[in-house]
């Protein structure tokens, strides 16, 4: 299983629905939540100046927020790069 990785606010109904998501196909990730500067600094770095949350990472592939999760899992493609 690829290790994965979600930047999140506690109040955020998109990460709600990106967590409930993974935890749907029993996937276990790290949750980042970027209430402090610094981390959503960091955040925004590593997913290419998107400031939004959920931020979400598979292995080293920047997937997106929910919508993109979303949209790789209706297409097929997530499962594939959650099996990495």
């Amino acid at each position: 299983m690829a290790k994965v990785e979600i930047y999140t606010t506690p109040t955020c109904p998109y990460c709600h629905a990106a967590k409930a998501l993974l935890t749907d196909k029993s996937v276990d990730y790290t949750e980042i939540t970027v209430l402090d500067p610094a981390l959503r600094e960091a955040m925004t770095q590593r997913a290419n100046g998107r400031r939004t949350v959920p931020q979400i990472f598979i292995g080293e592939t920047h997937v997106g927020g929910y919508d993109d999760m979303a949209a790789l899992d209706r297409q097929g493609g997530l499962d594939p790069l959650l099996a990495q």
